[in-house]
């Protein structure tokens, strides 16, 4: 949900927007029988792949920011399906090259949360890649890239095993590497008049 930020002391609207989520519940799809007769609705969410390069000026700010960190960016062919990964090791991280440039944001996005301290040793493979998928959602959100038909299946993919449990318990982890991550966007971010991009 999308709700007005107040400024902390005054109460006053700042005129920007946050993106939060509000936990509600719902069933899972072994609690659940088919209807006879009735026409079955799919239950994976659809998929949509981002197309387009609207947001390619943000890509420089991002790598900025890896760069700070003592990360390379490099965008080069990698297999089949892999958008692009975060080595830790040698503080690296690719991005595919075959993307449009609003999926390598998207990508670069995620990765960088992961270079910002969202590894698989602090946290299960499922809470990282539910907290990392989460800051991306924010973030594009925050600058107009509609990333719903990327993110929802990922983050319900990974989620499925209780992971989904990690927005709320790592809440302020997310809300601080968002902000810091749009922090870094910011000088070039600033919403376009009237457009939605995706």
């Amino acid at each position: 949900m999308t709700i007005k930020d107040r400024d902390a002391v005054t109460g006053e609207d700042t005129g920007e927007k946050r993106v939060l989520f509000r936990v509600v519940s719902v069933f899972d799809q072994t609690q659940v029988a088919p209807v006879e007769g009735a026409k079955q609705a799919p239950l994976k969410p659809p998929c949509e792949p981002l197309t387009g390069d609207s947001h390619a000026d943000l890509l420089a700010p991002v790598q900025e920011l890896a760069a700070s960190l003592g990360y390379t960016v490099s965008f080069e062919q990698t297999p089949e399906g892999v958008g692009g990964w975060c080595d830790r090791n040698t503080k690296r991280i690719v991005v595919a090259e075959t993307l449009p440039a609003n999926g390598q944001l998207r990508t670069l996005i995620h990765e960088t949360a992961h270079a910002l301290g969202i590894d698989y040793e602090r946290y299960s493979r499922e809470q990282a890649e539910v907290i990392v998928d989460t800051v991306t959602y924010i973030v594009c959100s925050s600058v107009g890239l509609a990333v719903d038909g990327e993110t929802l299946p990922y983050v319900a993919g990974w989620g499925e095993r209780g992971a989904l449990e990690a927005v709320s318990e790592f809440a302020q982890t997310i809300d601080a590497l968002a902000r810091r991550i749009e922090a870094a966007l910011r000088p070039t971010a600033e919403p376009r008049a009237g457009e939605r991009r995706c």
